[in-house]
């Protein structure tokens, strides 16, 4: 029996074999306390025992391409928030679309088509990093990003296409989102340093987009000058900042949005070493920098403001189902 043959018919199922295994010299280690010879007959029950504590532990962790595939996801999501609201990319705009656009000035507007084409970018390397493995593209009909999730009854954002500062307040939400849920997925995808340097590239540029909305949200949709508040002497450290302070609040619809900002738990084949804090954490490293740092006499909240904090994938779920219809599987 070729031992190795057998892990080279794995790996072409399971490319990390190795990462599990840790190297081909350790099966043997593994195997050692077995005994120090084994009969013939006895390997293939001394293997299969190697593989199952290879993988016992890690049968349910989201592969490579689960991971690429939950983003894809969530870039279909927020790509159709902003083909609906502001016209798809290369197409002419509806006259409800063109009607909401005018709502917002001539800055932000060029500031939100750029966030639109960016998760146009990031959905087609998505789809060609994943190639045949991609998920196709949800239907329609799959998203309602009124909250309503399809239903009659009036959703909490039932204005998000008409209103400026509703849209603004749900692409907050989504972006926050996006950049912990990024954040969140990076550990798994470590054993393709190409495509995790490729997803922390997305990562930091849904990070941008979302610093980018929240200067919208707090200078007000029509503000054509995207760093000054709505009215002028207007204390510029109000909130929303540019960026996530504690727990902001619960976000921009606190009833829907707070888990956004809040810790997550983590799912049960999550490594002891990572852990899903609130956005108010205080901790990095094991360094509780609060202490450490407080002869400085840095703001308490500095030290949550200097750090993003991932979420694991069943709470980003959860988050991202709010704008799916009831009865859709996608997410």
């Amino acid at each position: 029996m070729n031992i190795f043959q057998i892990i080279s018919e794995i790996e072409k199922v399971d490319p990390e074999v190795y990462d599990r295994l840790d190297s081909r010299r350790s099966i043997f280690k593994h195997m050692s306390g077995m005994g120090k010879t084994l009969a013939g007959a006895a390997v293939p029950l001394a293997f299969g025992a190697v593989l199952n504590k290879a993988y016992a532990q890690t049968s349910m962790a989201p592969s490579v391409n689960d991971v690429l595939n939950f983003a894809l996801k969530l870039e279909y999501l927020e790509a159709d928030f902003y083909n609906r609201g502001l016209g798809a990319m290369g197409a002419t705009a509806t006259a409800a679309q063109t009607a909401f656009r005018a709502g917002f000035s001539a800055t932000n507007l060029a500031a939100l088509d750029r966030i639109r084409n960016d998760e146009m970018a990031h959905v087609a390397f998505l789809r060609t990093a994943l190639g045949t493995n991609a998920i196709a593209a949800p239907p329609a009909n799959t998203f309602d990003f009124t909250g309503a999730k399809g239903g009659t009854t009036p959703g909490p954002f039932a204005t998000v296409f008409t209103a400026p500062a509703v849209f603004l307040a749900v692409s907050q939400a989504l972006e926050d989102t996006g950049v912990r849920a990024y954040k969140g997925g990076a550990p798994y995808l470590a054993s393709n340093k190409d495509v995790l340097t490729a997803a922390l590239n997305i990562h930091s540029v849904e990070a941008r987009h979302a610093s980018r909305i929240r200067t919208m949200r707090r200078a007000g949709a029509m503000n054509n000058a995207a760093s000054q508040t709505a009215a002028a002497g207007t204390d510029r450290s109000a909130s929303p900042k540019s960026w996530i302070s504690g727990t902001d609040g619960g976000g921009p619809a606190p009833a829907q949005t707070a888990p956004v900002y809040a810790m997550g738990a983590a799912p049960a084949y999550t490594p002891a070493v990572i852990t899903f804090p609130a956005e108010d954490n205080v901790t990095q490293g094991g360094v509780n920098l609060l202490t450490a740092l407080a002869s400085l006499n840095f703001p308490a909240v500095a030290f949550s403001e200097a750090f993003d904090e991932a979420l694991p994938v069943p709470v980003v779920s959860d988050i991202a189902r709010t704008f799916v219809v009831t009865g859709s599987t996608f997410i």
